[in-house]
């Protein structure tokens, strides 16, 4: 069977900063073509809407599917899979990824016909299984898998992570990926899951609180395997076991592995285990994703991040004395007032670290989707991406959106424009000399990108298809009754 992936646009903050490959759509690539499929796969961060027709007409597969791992993307998979519809009309459509996997009654109802079903929950066991059922009137039998007339039994979890390694040869045009200077980059992935309980957070609730490792023969072989010089390594927390960094570390020392790595972690991680981030320093860790999200203890104690802000300082101390270079991410709340605004720069201008800011944003699968007493002020999938305000804002929104702006210009000055390419002349040289012009072009993309006429319009924006906000407020749902997958140790 031809079979054809696709991965779907970018979102506003990877018109900047980074554009990553579409991993887990590579490892669900590889599972397919291993039960014997020939496959495809588009990435739209990469194509246009038009190259995906062309394929389709070239290609003629009998099946798609789609990735959708981040709501913002909804609306677009959903007009990409009408036509498909109205141009295939006998093509097996499906849906699958993380977000959509918390909200695929209601997709499937927008969608109208033209979704077969949605794959909940991790797409590598499950989607050849799917393939092989097609025409199957009780599709929904199977784990993991919802059509409009039911779901099946929960999804089920790889049981080994070092089956499917990424297709990676699918992935077309594989230099437009990078993250920041590391251009190109390529994304691997070492662990999956996450065992905290974060409320902002979807990532436990997907993974039942599991946390899974590959095992250091196999991830090295991945790592050594990418021909990019550059991994953004793409674990929710890095290192939570440091014995499991130091045996993949190893691994890739016996191999003879030398890349330059971005990771993320948390700062009580890095506190714990200083030793396996000095290690990987030595291996090429270059820069860590540190999400400090808040400066007071009230705020934290709000996420639930289980971390103080007198452990975030010395998080961003170790950090510094291993000379690797952090980025911090800090939650701005709709209900900010000017003078919160102002504390925040002050701070984030006071740090050698990048700082960035995201909006707070409750989403579908987070604790917070259902705990969060303010009404919603946007159904619009297009405006969850962290960078819109979709709860009720105390300033006025324009207001809103001018000063988040303008907190973002002031921090992002140290290191986009021409501040940053003096800083780092030498790097974007050679990435020139070597035709890679991904982070040169970005140092000038964000007047482009991020405007509060840009960001207070798209409200105005009509709404093609609207969410379905919870339909109960509760003090504390049952963690159980929120997650994906069942839960695993």
């Amino acid at each position: 069977m031809r079979v054809l992936l696709v991965h779907p646009g970018p979102l506003m903050y990877s018109e900047i900063y980074l554009r990553l490959e579409p991993l887990g759509l590579e490892r669900v690539a590889a599972a397919v073509r291993a039960a014997g499929h020939e496959v495809r796969l588009l990435d739209l961060q990469v194509f246009q809407p038009r190259d995906y027709f062309a394929e389709l007409d070239d290609f003629k597969p009998a099946a798609v599917g789609f990735s959708l791992n981040y709501l913002a993307n909804v609306p677009e998979v959903l007009d990409l899979a009408k036509e498909t519809r109205r141009r295939r009309p006998q093509c097996f459509l499906f849906a699958g990824g993380h977000s959509v996997s918390f909200i695929a009654p209601e997709v499937l109802d927008h969608a109208a016909g033209a979704l077969d079903c949605v794959v909940r929950g991790e797409g590598e066991v499950i989607t050849p299984r799917l393939l092989e059922a097609i025409g199957d009137p009780r599709l929904e039998a199977l784990p993991g898998i919802v059509t409009r007339h039911g779901a099946g039994p929960p999804p089920t979890l790889l049981e080994n992570l070092d089956s499917f390694p990424p297709a990676r040869d699918l992935a077309r045009h594989r230099r437009r990926y990078f993250i920041g200077v590391l251009d190109p980059c390529a994304s691997a992935e070492l662990t999956r899951g996450c065992p905290w309980d974060c409320s902002f957070c979807s990532a436990w609730t997907f993974y039942g609180r599991s946390y899974r490792k590959a095992s250091a023969s196999a991830a090295a072989e991945d790592l050594a395997r990418i021909e990019e010089p550059n991994v953004f390594l793409v674990d929710d927390v890095a290192f939570i076991h440091p014995e499991h960094g130091f045996a993949i570390g190893q691994e890739l020392e016996r191999r003879g592995v030398r890349k330059r790595y971005y990771l993320e972690t948390r700062c009580d991680v890095l506190l714990r285990h200083p030793e396996v981030f000095a290690y990987w320093k030595r291996l090429g860790l270059e820069y860590m994703f540190l999400g400090v999200e808040a400066l007071d203890e009230e705020a934290l104690k709000l996420h639930r991040k289980r971390v103080t802000p007198s452990e975030n300082l010395r998080a961003l101390e170790v950090a510094r004395s291993l000379d690797i270079m952090v980025a911090v991410n800090i939650i701005a709340d709709p209900d900010w007032d000017e003078r919160r605004f102002a504390i925040v720069r002050e701070w984030a201008l006071s740090r050698p670290e990048i700082v960035h800011l995201t909006v707070n944003t409750p989403y579908p699968g987070t604790e917070s989707w259902f705990t969060e007493s303010r009404r919603l002020a946007s159904l619009d999938y297009r405006l969850f991406d962290v960078q819109h305000a979709v709860l009720p804002t105390r300033l006025p929104l324009r207001r809103f959106y001018e000063e988040l702006v303008r907190t973002q210009a002031v921090i992002n000055k140290k290191h986009l424009g021409w501040a940053a390419l003096r800083e780092v002349a030498g790097i974007a040289g050679r990435l020139m000399l070597r035709g890679q012009t991904n982070f040169v072009r970005s140092l000038w993309k964000f007047s482009r990108v991020y405007s509060a006429d840009r960001q207070y319009g798209d409200h105005a924006r009509p709404v093609s298809y609207a969410m379905r906000p919870p339909a109960v407020h509760l003090a504390r749902p049952k963690a159980s009754d929120l997650f994906v997958h069942r839960a695993r140790s």
